[in-house]
């Protein structure tokens, strides 16, 4: 029978035949059976259309969501997405593609803007005010499952524009030797060892925590972080430094595996209550992450001198533009142009303070 009843529930389930032949068996949501035969011969007519018409069956978020993460098992941020995806089950659930639109695009966007709190298992709720950046990420979520169903999956023909927010530019984070020192005696002896080592290589946090004593050759100077280590997913040399090897050398012997264990482990978490409370006994502000210190080593090498094309290798940056925001801060280069100028000039060519007047005026 196409309709029916199970036993004890007063809705109207459908038993059908899909396009594949397969048996598909539902609930229509409705007692009334009018309401449930008129959703059965709809289905019908679809899986109809769909095995003699070659009209393409209709897929739900759920399905393209399902399949998003069987094949992006292997990505690194995948837990950061599976968050977002979370959020989304709300607004987007059991919807089939098709019916994602402009419309219910910008209604996510001004619910993803809105404040909301985290329980805490101590002390008051902490209150989340969303930024551009964490907006965007999850607009970048469906716009990535829509493109994979329209041009891979082959799901849908069309999928809406979707338009990110504004993100403001960033200033580069980034502290003095001054002030990486004061921050350095107010951190725990095994965190000192990681700053400082960081400052030394510039690797990033998980880099340093998870560092093995099998990723070093201290007679060659040299530390390795293999591809699926990196962000860019290619191998990166690390040349050290005399302090980095100095640093080595103090921590040998701690672990068998882990060049900086805490208790016999790596560590997981550097934005600790330590951390807060040595940035604000430095003076610092309470907004600068351990991944800050990347950027410090960056901006120390640019001051430095180092070309950006060799602070990219040294880096690991996949691209010359990730570098270029420390470009401001390395300006050698052009110090031998500032000097060619003689002196003001008017429009027709001639100084009006020709340099060896200015400093006779200066010595007046």
């Amino acid at each position: 029978m196409s309709l029916y009843k199970r036993k004890g529930s007063s809705i109207w389930w459908y038993e059908l035949k899909d396009a594949s032949g397969k048996r598909v068996q539902n609930s229509t949501g409705t007692e009334i059976k009018e309401h449930a035969q008129e959703l059965h011969d709809r289905l019908k007519v679809q899986f109809w259309e769909q095995k003699r018409l070659g009209v393409k069956a209709r897929r739900t978020w759920h399905e393209a969501v399902i399949r998003y993460l069987s094949e992006k098992s292997q990505k690194k941020t995948l837990e950061t997405d599976r968050s977002h995806l979370r959020w989304l089950d709300s607004y987007l659930g059991s919807r089939h593609l098709d019916e994602i639109n402009r419309d219910l695009i910008a209604d996510i966007t001004k619910a993803r803007q809105q404040s909301y709190e985290i329980a805490r298992k101590k002390g008051p709720p902490r209150k989340i005010d969303p930024k551009s950046s964490t907006v965007n990420r999850t607009l970048e979520i469906i716009r990535a499952i829509l493109r994979l169903a329209r041009d891979d999956w082959e799901w849908i023909t069309v999928c809406p524009n979707i338009p990110m927010k504004k993100e403001p530019t960033k200033r580069v984070s980034w502290i003095t030797r001054e002030q990486a020192e004061t921050l350095l005696s107010h951190l725990a002896p095994h965190q000192q060892s990681m700053m400082r080592f960081s400052l030394e290589t510039g690797l990033r946090r998980r880099n340093v925590t998870h560092l093995e004593w099998g990723q070093i050759d201290l007679e060659r100077r040299l530390a390795w972080i293999h591809p699926d280590q990196a962000k860019a997913e290619k191998a990166i040399g690390v040349p050290l430094s005399k302090e980095a090897v100095l640093i080595l050398r103090q921590q040998w012997g701690q672990h068998a595996v882990w060049v900086f264990p805490y208790n016999g482990k790596p560590i997981t978490q550097t934005a600790t209550k330590t951390w807060r409370a040595a940035l604000k006994a430095a003076g610092l502000p309470e907004g600068f992450r351990w991944h800050d210190l990347r950027h410090t080593w960056a901006s120390w090498h640019a001051q430095d001198g180092t070309p950006l094309h060799v602070l990219q290798e040294l880096g690991g940056w996949a691209s010359a533009e990730m570098v270029q925001r420390y470009a401001h801060l390395s300006t050698q280069h052009l110090a031998h142009f500032v000097d060619r100028r003689v002196g003001l000039k008017l429009v027709g060519g001639t100084d009006v303070f020709p340099t060896v007047q200015l400093l006779a005026i200066k010595k007046g």
